[in-house]
């Protein structure tokens, strides 16, 4: 199944940082999405766009996690060539990961 399906997401950037949440719809989803989405596998997924570190902060009292991606928009939004790959277009392909 894909992330898409039990969880949203939400997104911001700053500079060359982009910050993305991932929010399970429900609270017993959480320990899944705890267990398979990790700061690597979300590194490895944003191959070629990300070039930073990713720290993942764990917040599981809401069921959710933050992601703060390191050089990741190619500069920061304003010197960015690339077409919308900031904070909005980068949630939505998190939501892409297959988790089991």
């Amino acid at each position: 199944m894909k992330l898409r399906d039990i969880a949203h997401s939400r997104a911001g950037d700053k500079g060359d940082i982009s910050n993305l949440s991932l929010i399970a719809y429900r609270l017993d989803d959480y320990p899944l999405l705890e267990k398979q989405v990790t700061a690597e596998r979300v590194k490895a997924h944003f191959a070629g766009v990300v070039h930073g570190e990713v720290q993942r902060y764990l917040l599981p009292q809401l069921g959710a996690m933050n992601f703060v991606m390191q050089n990741a928009l190619g500069g920061g939004v304003t010197r960015s060539l690339a077409l919308d790959a900031h904070g909005k277009s980068l949630s939505s392909a998190l939501l892409n990961i297959e988790i089991e």
